[in-house]
C-alpha cells in the first residue's frame, strides 16, 4: 500500500474525526483483500465448473495481480484530483460489478475479464484508503489509523480464503463470490455515509513514479520483493490442491488455511518490531532462510508421501510467517534509499509485490501438473536464491 499522500485543502470541520472514522475504511480493505484471496479456497471447484484444469484457474489470480502491478501507479496519478468519497465509493462499487461478473461468469475468458475489473478497482482503493485515513485523524494517530485500516488487510489475509473455501463447500464458489460482492456493496454505502467530503491531492506526474527506478539503490532492492513474494506466495492460490498431495481432506483445509493467515500475521507483526534493533537485511535474511526450509520440507512431505496432519499445520504456520516476514524491512529499506520519495517508492513496491504475485501463480500454475512436489522445490530453490542477491545488495537501503 502507498504511504498516505496529502489529500489536499480539507476543510477545518473536516479533521480531526479521531480512530472510530477509519473503521469503515477498514471494512472496504477487508472487502479488497478478501476480493484478492478468497478465490484459492475454492479453485478446484472453480474449475471443473468452467471446465479448464487448477492450474488454467489458478491463472486468474496472475491476471488479477498483473493488472494491479502495472496499472496501480497509472491510476494514482490520473486519479489523483478525484474527491476523496468519490473515488473510494467508486473503486468499491466497480469491485461489487466485477465480484458479480465472476460469479455470473458462463465461462472461462468472461471469468478472466471480471478479474480485470477487480483488478482496477483495488489498485483504486487500496493506497486512497490509507491517504484518508491519515487524513482524518490528529498528526498523533495516524500511525495508528494505518494500522487499522491495514488491518483490514491482514484479517483478509488470514480468513480470505478459509472462508471462501468454506463458502465453496457449504454454497458454491459462484454463491460465495456473491457474498464478496455484498462486502464490497456495504462497504461502498458505509464509505458514502461515513467519510467527509474530502477534495483530490496534487497529482504526481507519472514520470516521476518511475524516475525513481533510475535510483541505483532502489533498483537493486526492489527486485527482492519480487523475488521473495513468487517463492513464498505463488504457490498459495493453489494451497488446496498442495494440502490434497500431503493427504488433507476437505474437512481439515478451512482450519489449516487459516492457520497459514495465523503465520502471516504474526511474521508481519515480529518482523515489524525487530526490524529497528537488528536490521532491515538480518531480518530478511531470517525470513528467506526460514522460507526455503519451510517450502522444502513441504516438498519432502508431498515427495516422500507423509501423510502427518501436525506436521502439516505446522509447515502452514511457518509457510504464512515467512512469506509475509520479509515485507516490512523491504519497506524500510526502500524508505532509507530514497526518503524523499517514501509515496513513490512504497507504490512501487506495492507494484512489485503484486508483480511477485503474478510471477509466482504463472510459475505454480506450470510446474503444478508436474506434481506437488516439484511446485514446492522450485519454490524452496526461488527462496534460497534470494539469500545471495541480498548478500549482494546488503549495503543498499541502510539507515542513515
Amino acid at each position: 500500500m502507498e504511504a498516505p499522500a496529502s489529500t489536499g485543502g480539507a476543510r477545518p470541520e473536516d479533521a480531526p474525526r479521531g480512530l472510530g472514522s477509519t473503521a469503515i475504511l477498514a471494512l472496504g480493505t477487508f472487502a479488497v483483500g478478501t476480493d484478492a484471496y478468497v478465490v484459492a479456497g475454492f479453485l478446484p471447484a472453480m474449475a471443473r465448473s468452467l471446465h479448464v484444469s487448477e492450474s488454467a484457474a489458478g491463472q486468474s489470480a496472475t491476471v488479477f495481480a498483473i493488472t494491479y502491478a502495472v496499472l496501480s501507479p497509472v491510476l494514482a496519478t490520473l486519479l489523483a484530483r478525484v474527491p476523496r468519497r468519490a473515488l473510494l465509493v467508486g473503486a468499491l462499487a466497480v469491485l461489487t460489478v466485477a465480484n458479480l461478473g465472476s460469479a455470473l461468469a458462463p465461462d472461462f475468458g468472461w471469468l478472466m475479464a471480471s478479474r480485470v475489473l477487480a483488478a482496477l478497482g483495488a489498485a483504486a482503493f487500496t493506497p486512497n484508503a490509507g491517504a484518508v485515513a491519515s487524513s482524518l485523524v490528529a498528526p498523533a494517530q495516524r500511525a495508528r489509523a494505518l494500522a487499522v485500516v491495514i488491518g483490514g488487510l491482514t484479517m483478509a489475509t488470514a480468513l480470505g480464503v478459509p472462508l471462501g473455501d468454506l463458502a465453496g463447500r457449504v454454497l458454491d464458489w459462484r454463491m460465495a463470490l456473491g457474498l464478496v460482492a455484498a462486502l464490497c456493496a456495504v462497504a461502498a454505502g458505509g464509505v458514502l455515509a461515513a467519510m467527509p467530503a474530502l477534495p483530490g491531492a496534487p497529482p504526481i506526474p507519472l514520470r516521476r513514479r518511475l524516475a525513481a527506478l533510475r535510483d541505483p539503490a532502489v533498483l537493486a532492492i526492489l527486485p527482492l520483493t519480487v523475488a521473495g513474494i513468487a517463492a513464498g506466495y505463488g504457490l498459495y492460490a493453489f494451497a488446496v490442491p498442495v494440502l490434497r498431495a500431503l493427504g488433507s481432506g476437505p474437512s481439515e483445509e478451512a482450519w489449516l488455511l487459516f492457520l497459514y493467515g495465523v503465520g502471516a500475521v504474526l511474521g508481519n507483526l515480529f518482523s515489524g518490531a525487530t526490524v529497528d534493533r537488528h536490521g532491515a537485511v538480518r531480518v530478511q535474511a531470517v525470513g528467506f532462510t526460514g522460507l526455503a526450509v519451510t517450502l522444502a520440507a513441504f516438498a519432502w512431505a508431498a515427495h516422500a508421501g507423509v501423510r502427518l496432519l501436525p506436521l502439516t499445520a505446522v509447515l502452514m504456520v511457518a509457510w504464512g510467517a515467512a512469506t509475509w516476514f520479509q515485507t516490512p524491512a523491504q519497506q524500510v529499506r526502500l524508505i532509507n534509499a530514497a526518503p524523499d520519495e517514501t509515496a513513490v517508492v512504497i507504490g512501487l513496491n506495492a507494484a512489485a509485490l503484486y508483480g511477485g504475485i503474478a510471477l509466482g501463480t504463472a510459475l505454480g500454475g506450470l510446474l503444478l501438473p508436474s506434481g506437488a512436489a516439484p511446485a514446492l522445490a522450485a519454490a524452496a530453490v526461488l527462496a534460497l536464491l534470494c539469500l545471495p542477491y541480498l548478500w549482494a545488495t546488503r549495503r543498499f537501503g541502510r539507515a542513515a
